[in-house]
């Protein structure tokens, strides 16, 4: 049977084998929603009617509720014969657990029959998570719905009473006082309900704010009714004075009905041999990662250990009261302090003390006294920042560990596993297939692997399909919630939150200033910002305690990195808005990208120009937000300074994203008025050059030189003509155009470099070495101009038949531009060493050499050096046989429109077109053939 599943305990939804169907028109969804309420009952078609127009229907209303109940037929789909026409009325089936209201009442009868205190709150737990928010609020002006939604709300109570009362009786008293305060706040004047809150508070040990709700209540119920309560109320409120309902505070894993404790294994471990040689050892990281889940695994497996729970306390003068309380130490004299080190002294106890970060300074006090006082105890902290005592080792939990890029073994990763496993609770039955793996795995990589996050997500497909939810996770800190449990942990807002109101207020804006960047920052760029903002104080100190407080990740590599978990840097950037600071933080990020970007460009004329080049790379990411935060805000000269920053030093590495952005700024009819417009013209002419699109390079530099008003914008667009003159082989242009952007050029370049390689091509050796003495008597030049140098004198050299003089110069060019990172010139000169190889027999180097070289030109999709390396491979091809790959080689390159013209016409009889992937499929086919795989 096709299944059929219809939810009203909260907006109505309608799915059918599974899939969600939209059912339009408050008409129709009321009627489905009128027949689901039936629970299988007959409705009769003037209960319908007086429903659907309770004023009075109109003529056509008979008509109207056939044409909704025949369009809810097809709603149904393969279902349809579940709505049946009856005698005077309609019908629809709905079997088992198909109808939430029934699986709810179904599981409270259970709960209601069992003798197993444990098993009932498990069934209770699942019924409480089947409200997904306002019962039937649209259908507030339908009658019987009306009433249908006051009765489930009744249902509730009744369910969330049983499940606090349940739990409470079974020692499971985490998450029991966040239902019956809910319970409360409903009603704040019926006593059931208070009296349930009291009992939770107190047997989780907290009597005095039990006392203090059963105080408050007395006085709202006097106030407003005149009023006093049963004596229930002052029965169970002596008790609580008395002690008597403490709850039993078991050591144990994680209670029954939770996520398993998954890739855990190898830090438990390690946990275990610390907790062996060290007397405090402290458990930190981000909210949610697991701290509490680790330390009470590792309580389970000690024979003689307790459990502090602090996250309840709040005032620091209570810690030593909680901690007996803790270790159901009834205290009659005044040193409730001394009182625990006696106990604790007097046998080897492991003590794990949960959720220290709100109580430092006591926790801290508290523990030293009982490290001196008790030889044989050994501390299990677990706290968002470390306690900072001399004796402490520190041990971080990092998230769960996220899947490969093979969707076949997704679900071996423990971040995968673990949702998996809340999914199938949440949704019994879940079965993913290979699509839903691959978009668990996205979920799980966006929630940074943190258990928390990923147990809310899981549990929101009580609700949500799949894809909505992959589609719904920008909103992340609101959506990935629950009623239940911690109220830090009710939702990533929460858990966030309560780290946040942690730190001091300078620290604050420093976290939410520095959540702007994208992809983290380093020490220097923290310290800038911080200066930006004013803040008082080291700001290495402030980032040293963000770092303590969990609320930023630092990776050690060549230079530290501080980066924010997603979820994190997502609340930093709710919080900018909620100051009124998002312009000024987006403003911040922007200057800085432009400051960078021009130290770059400064840098990389110089012996530094490795470190412009390493930070380039290590900031692309946060370069590309600050290119797109200028363009949404319309910052324009932001825009060129970026454009024109980036643009020399990108084109030397095959940047190919920042070198784009001058093909985007190109187009925008803003930049028409700019100052620099014919330097950003020039560059977007270059750009296109590099990636075939030669026409549309010869005109951007054309439009530029006819508006350059200043040398730099001549120099930008003389060097972009010079690149489309050597797309169509015009070799003198080519050296006249470089010549006159030397004449404006501001510092050494390489473009009488280029100017050398075209008198090569044309056969003027000659003029070719004059060009490159040119080039080199400019001065001191940058290490990749000096590796560009190289490139053409072997370039001279291998047109002149030196070819070891030629393979010495290629060799230094590529052992330069690597150095640098300017991967452009390592291509292009690896192109003319094989050439070199090839033509003096070393044909395995050289096919070892085309096989890395047509991957990288492909990769950074520079076409137009790629059509050069293709015919050149091809001479090589021809040489070894291959005849018929070289002629499609050389055809494909001869119909290109990108593509260079050749120096030499190849002979080839091929008359068929093959195109760009045709032709790099060739290629590699030839190679593997001759490589040998």
């Amino acid at each position: 049977m096709t299944a059929v599943r219809v939810e009203l305990l909260g907006p109505l939804r309608l799915t059918v084998d599974g899939t969600p169907v939209d059912v339009p028109g408050p008409k129709r969804r009321a009627v489905l929603a009128v027949l689901a309420a039936a629970e299988g009952r007959v409705v009769p078609a003037d209960h319908l009617l007086d429903a659907l127009w309770p004023a009075e229907p109109p003529e056509s209303g008979r008509a109207a509720l056939q044409s909704h109940v025949s369009r809810l037929r097809g709603h149904l789909g393969a279902g349809a014969s579940r709505l049946v026409a009856a005698p005077g009325g309609y019908r629809l089936v709905l079997e088992g657990t198909e109808l939430d209201v029934a699986q709810a009442r179904d599981l409270l009868r259970r709960a209601r029959e069992t003798p197993d205190a444990a098993v009932a709150a498990d069934l209770l737990r699942v019924a409480r998570a089947l409200w997904r928010g306002p019962l039937l609020a649209e259908f507030a002006d339908v009658a019987p719905l009306a009433a249908d939604a006051v009765a489930y709300g009744q249902l509730r109570r009744e369910i969330t009473e049983l499940f606090v009362e349940r739990s409470i009786r079974s020692g499971r008293l985490d998450g029991v006082v966040g239902p019956a305060q809910a319970a409360l706040d409903e009603d704040p004047l019926r006593e059931p309900a208070v009296l349930l809150l009291v009992r939770a508070l107190a047997a989780t040990g907290d009597a005095a704010q039990a006392l203090a709700v059963g105080r408050e209540y007395r006085r709202r119920l006097a106030s407003e009714t005149g009023l006093d309560p049963s004596p229930a109320l002052g029965d169970l409120e002596r008790a609580v004075a008395a002690g008597e309902l403490a709850g039993p505070r078991p050591v144990a894993g994680p209670p029954r009905g939770t996520a398993p404790l998954l890739g855990r294994d190898a830090q438990l471990t390690a946990l275990e041999r610390l907790l062996d040689g060290e007397r405090l050892v402290t458990v930190v990281g981000p909210g949610g990662v697991g701290k509490t889940r680790v330390a009470l695994e590792l309580a389970r497996r000690r024979d003689h250990a307790r459990v502090l729970r602090l996250a309840p306390v709040r005032d620091p003068a209570a810690v030593p009261q909680a901690l007996a309380d803790a270790l159901d130490l009834q205290v009659v004299t005044d040193d409730v302090l001394d009182a625990c080190v006696a106990l604790l002294g007097a046998t080897p106890t492991l003590l794990v003390v949960d959720n220290c970060e709100h109580l430092l300074d006591a926790v801290r006090a508290v523990v030293e006294r009982l490290l001196e006082s008790c030889p044989g105890l050994t501390v299990l902290a677990t706290s968002r920042e470390p306690l900072g005592l001399p004796v402490e080792t520190s041990s971080r939990v990092a998230p769960l560990a996220l899947p490969g890029p093979d969707p076949a073994t997704a679900d071996r990763a423990p971040s995968v596993a673990l949702f998996l496993d809340r999914a199938a609770r949440t949704r019994p039955g879940f079965a993913p297939g290979a699509d839903d793996l691959r978009l668990i795995s996205e979920v799980v990589h966006r929630l940074d692997g943190i258990p928390l996050a990923i147990e809310l997500a899981a549990g929101r497909l009580v609700g949500l399909a799949l894809p909505d939810l992959a589609a719904r996770l920008d909103r992340a800190l609101d959506l990935l919630g629950t009623r239940t449990g911690d109220a830090r942990h009710r939702t990533l807002r929460a858990t966030v939150e309560w780290s946040y109101d942690l730190l001091p207020p300078q620290e604050q804006r420093l976290f939410r200033h520095l959540a702007a960047f994208v992809d983290g920052v380093d020490l220097p760029t923290a310290e800038w910002v911080a200066a930006d903002l004013g803040l008082a104080g080291d700001p290495a100190g402030a980032l040293a305690h963000l770092v303590d407080a969990s609320m930023v990740d630092v990776v050690f590599a060549d230079r530290p990195r501080y980066r924010m978990l997603e979820t994190l840097r997502a609340f930093g950037v709710d919080r900018l808005g909620a100051a009124g600071e998002a312009d000024d933080a987006d403003d911040r990020v922007v200057r800085w990208a432009v400051a960078l970007a021009e130290w770059a460009d400064a840098t990389a004329t110089t012996d530094r120009e490795p470190e412009a080049d390493a930070a380039l790379r290590r900031e692309v990411a946060n370069l590309r937000a600050a290119w797109r935060l200028a363009r949404r805000r319309g910052a324009l000269d932001a825009a060129v300074a970026l454009v024109v920053a980036v643009y020399e030093v990108s084109v030397w590495r095959d940047l190919v994203e920042l070198r784009g952005w001058a093909d985007e700024l190109a187009d925008d009819p803003a930049l028409a008025g700019h100052p620099r417009a014919a330097t950003v013209l020039g560059a977007a002419a270059r750009s296109a050059y590099i990636r075939g699109d030669h026409a549309r390079a010869e005109r951007l530099a054309r439009d530029g030189l006819a508006r350059a008003c200043d040398a730099e914008g001549r120099w930008f667009c003389h060097a972009a003509l010079a690149n489309a003159a050597l797309s169509r082989g015009a070799f003198a242009e080519v050296v006249a155009h470089k010549r006159a952007a030397a004449e404006h050029a501001a510092r050494p370049d390489g473009g009488l470099g280029v100017a050398a390689l075209a008198a090569t091509y044309a056969g003027d050796l000659d003029q070719a070495r004059e060009l490159h003495a040119a080039l080199v008597a400019q001065g001191p030049l940058p290490p990749t101009v000096q590796a560009f140098a190289h490139y053409a004198a072997g370039e001279i050299e291998n047109a002149a038949g030196r070819a070891d003089r030629a393979e010495e110069h290629y060799l230094a060019a590529i052992a330069g531009a690597r150095a640098t990172g300017a991967t452009f010139v390592a291509g292009i000169a690896s192109v003319g060493l094989v050439t070199v190889r090839a033509a003096a027999g070393r044909t395995a180097d050289a096919l070892r050499g085309y096989r890395e070289i047509v991957e990288y030109f492909a990769q950074a999709g520079n076409w137009t050096q790629l059509w050069v390396t293709l015919r050149n491979l091809a001479v090589l091809l021809r040489r070894l046989g291959d005849a018929e790959e070289a002629d499609l080689l050389d055809a494909a390159a001869d119909q290109a429109p990108d593509a260079p013209p050749a120096a030499e016409p190849a002979p080839h009889a091929v008359r068929r077109s093959i195109g760009r992937d045709d032709a790099l499929r060739t290629a590699r086919a030839a190679l593997r053939r001759h490589l040998g795989g």
